[in-house]
């Protein structure tokens, strides 16, 4: 493993590259340390010490390596492009107009990114202004009479919304001279960066409440959780499928045997997030009627706003179960690959071609996914367990959103340049 990384490290291309890309996310997390023009720092901080266990922004801040609270240049994260990319990915099966710039190949790829771009810059606006409106209400940080800003006036509240939307705006063009001149996918890696950054702080936390018996306890099942994510991660179904000869001119094409890859986790991190993001309605909804005593809003905090009762686990799960099924039916359809696999020869051994191979592929898929989808939700399970055994916060480093992220930017990473050395005629990483 170590000799691998002198391998990369030795060869000037590639050296070349990570270097690069550990300049970008440099820049990135300082970024993500300079407030915002108009925020009265020490208050901010002193409020944010006192209540970072508490809210509704838990996802948000996490994605943004806990600089939503703080107010930084970079408070939004990656978080606006996140939505933004969902959105699209959505309105690519609704709307026939984007469905054929995606059939398009990198031309219509090219536009439908153009898109995410002016769709990540609206929310960015959105999200910044309601934050700014929450910070000057003083409603951010629950519990905090303190003031987070000098001064409370319409040009200061537009000039915050400004800075952090061109934050977001900096953030994706940090994230694409990643992918264009360094190693992975730049977005991936800003994200894992952010998370990365949360997660001493966290184990520390754990470690100074409960001590070291309970903080070594919690780093062997961390251990124990990852090496299961990795291996999930990694699983998948391989349906085989075989290529007729076919004769164009004087040449023969086909004969070949290939694979269809089903992940065991098709749908990735999208169900957490879509899970998180409905759960998130209701506790803001009762963050924005504080004081009230309306008998709904009473419930709705009761149960729906930390995540240590069962009521609100029980929810959780069963939504991340849905919105698995529901991204993996939008995001991979049995039928169109049936019809490319019938428009050039190729058939699944034991299954005719056409109908019969869409409702194999269906029956594979809708038995693969309760598995990935069961996962998911255990996995999302974890912190909120956590919150109840050692009062840890929801942003519990060994979970969740967190982990996934982890575990699959690092592997996606690390494959990537596995292959750059392999063509080196070095072994790598992985063997």
């Amino acid at each position: 493993m170590l000799g691998a990384f002198a391998n990369a490290f030795r060869t000037p291309d590639l050296r070349k590259k990570l270097l690069f890309v550990l300049f970008i996310v440099a820049v990135f997390r300082l970024g993500s340390h300079i407030p915002t023009p108009g925020v009265d720092v020490a208050n901010v901080q002193s409020c944010f010490e006192a209540t970072k266990n508490s809210g509704v922004y838990g996802l948000i801040n996490l994605f943004s390596g806990g600089a939503l609270l703080q107010l930084t240049i970079f408070a939004l994260g990656i978080m606006p492009y996140i939505t933004a990319s969902i959105i699209l990915q959505l309105l690519v099966v609704v709307i026939p107009r984007l469905e054929a710039l995606k059939k398009e190949g990198q031309a219509g790829q090219t536009k439908i990114t153009q898109y995410t771009r002016y769709l990540t810059l609206a929310l960015a606006i959105l999200q910044a202004t309601g934050i700014v409106a929450l910070a000057r209400t003083g409603n951010l940080l629950q519990g905090c009479d303190k003031p987070l800003l000098y001064k409370d006036t319409t040009w200061v509240a537009i000039l915050m919304v400004i800075t952090m939307a061109a934050g977001t705006a900096v953030i994706m063009w940090l994230g694409e001279l990643i992918t264009e001149r360094g190693i992975g996918n730049g977005m991936s890696i800003l994200i894992f960066t952010q998370v990365i950054a949360t997660f001493p702080a966290a184990l520390w936390g754990v470690q100074k409440a409960k001590g070291p018996w309970v903080f070594g306890a919690v780093i062997i099942m961390g251990i124990v959780v990852m090496a299961a994510v990795v291996f999930i991660e990694q699983a998948q179904r391989r349906i085989p499928v075989q290529y007729a000869r076919r004769m164009v001119g004087r040449k023969m094409f086909g004969g070949s045997s290939t694979y269809i890859p089903l992940k065991v986790n098709q749908a990735g991190i999208i169900p957490v997030i879509f899970a998180s993001s409905l759960l998130y309605l209701p506790a803001m909804a009762v963050q924005f009627n504080s004081g009230t005593n309306n008998q709904i809003l009473i419930w709705i905090q009761r149960y729906f706003v930390r995540g240590d009762h069962p009521l609100y686990m029980l929810a959780y799960f069963l939504l991340i179960i849905f919105f698995t099924y529901f991204y993996v039916a939008i995001t991979f359809n049995p039928q169109e690959v049936a019809d490319n696999m019938k428009q050039y020869g190729g058939f699944i051994p034991g299954i005719r071609a056409g109908k019969p191979t869409e409702e194999y592929l269906n029956y594979v898929l809708s038995r693969i996914t309760l598995p990935g989808a069961l996962y998911l939700g255990l996995l999302s399970l974890i912190p909120l367990i956590a919150l109840v055994w050692v009062q840890a916060n929801q942003n519990f480093p060994f979970g969740g959103t967190s982990l996934l992220i982890m575990v699959g930017v690092a592997l996606d990473t690390v494959k990537q340049i596995e292959s750059q050395l392999q063509q080196r005629n070095y072994e790598g990483f992985l063997r």
